[in-house]
């Protein structure tokens, strides 16, 4: 919320100009930003009370130029002003002072670790980052958090914003083409998150795997067939046998019965003739 005096009539975010004008000196510091905002597209995708602006203007007073971080973040505002979205972010029409403001450090200093230090910190933003890969001796990444009305330096890489739910860093990559160190978003056990690329990546190699165990299944599937059908086939076979078997027994059946029948009739016509068959020895 913001805490100082404003005059009683104040223009409003058409009414002032979008843009200081001033021209960024290095690529970075428009693709170091949108990177962040492209993971932040996916990663928020279901959430509509934030916003990541690139570059722009950040008024907090009418009669002042305003303020024009490299990347900056607000929660708590609505996602989409409207359908021509925000020529710039006026502090007395959102009423929200963003939470994180980042600056990339480039050939050209501007007064990242004085000046503008110094007015976010005045402003009341909560964390100031500033990145850049040209130190030697110090971190790449700062991360200052405001404690107490004053900017403290934040240890580690990543760092973890328990306000916004997310961890800053920085480590090596590749985004659009590029393999250098990037700044990323990282969950709570610095795990980092995919960039849009890596995740369309991991999706169509998903995709395959599944593809893959799809087939699989198939192909397995068929042979359960096939061995199913040659199961049949056997038991077709072996019920052919049985019956072949039973056939024959019924015959040889019939032939032992003709063959008793023959001997009785032997017996009776010996009997007729006064012998008897049993006593033929």
């Amino acid at each position: 919320m913001l805490n100082y005096n404003l005059p009683r009539h104040l223009p409003s975010a058409e009414e002032l100009p979008d843009s200081d004008e001033t021209p960024v000196d290095n690529e970075l510091q428009e693709l170091i930003p949108g990177l962040l905002k492209a993971i932040l597209l996916i990663l928020w995708s279901e959430r509509m009370d934030w916003l990541f602006a690139i570059d722009m203007g950040i008024y907090y007073h009418p009669d002042k130029p305003p303020i024009v971080p490299d990347g900056f973040l607000s929660l708590g505002v609505e996602r989409f002003y409207d359908e021509e979205l925000r020529p710039s972010y006026v502090l007395w029409d959102e009423n929200v002072v963003p939470i994180f403001v980042l600056e990339v450090v480039s050939q050209n200093y501007r007064k990242e670790y004085t000046t503008k230090l110094d007015e976010y910190e005045a402003l009341g933003v909560l964390y100031y980052v500033i990145y850049s890969s040209r130190r030697r001796r110090k971190p790449h990444l700062e991360v200052h958090k405001l404690v107490n009305g004053k900017y403290e330096l934040q240890e580690g890489n990543p760092v973890w914003l328990p306000e916004i739910g997310l961890g800053i860093g920085c480590e090596r990559g590749n985004y659009c083409g590029v393999t250098r160190e990037w700044m990323y978003w990282y969950d709570e056990q610095g795990q980092r998150y995919l960039t849009p690329a890596e995740q369309v990546k991991q999706e169509v190699q998903r995709a395959q795997q599944e593809a893959q165990r799809a087939q699989q299944e198939a192909q397995r599937a068929q042979q359960e067939a096939q061995r199913a059908q040659q199961e049949a086939q056997r038991a077709q076979q072996e019920s052919q046998r049985a019956q072949q078997e039973a056939q024959r027994a019924q015959q040889e059946a019939q032939r032992a019965e003709v063959a008793e029948q023959r001997v009785q009739q032997l017996t009776e016509q010996l009997r007729s003739l006064g012998i008897d068959p049993d006593n033929l020895g």
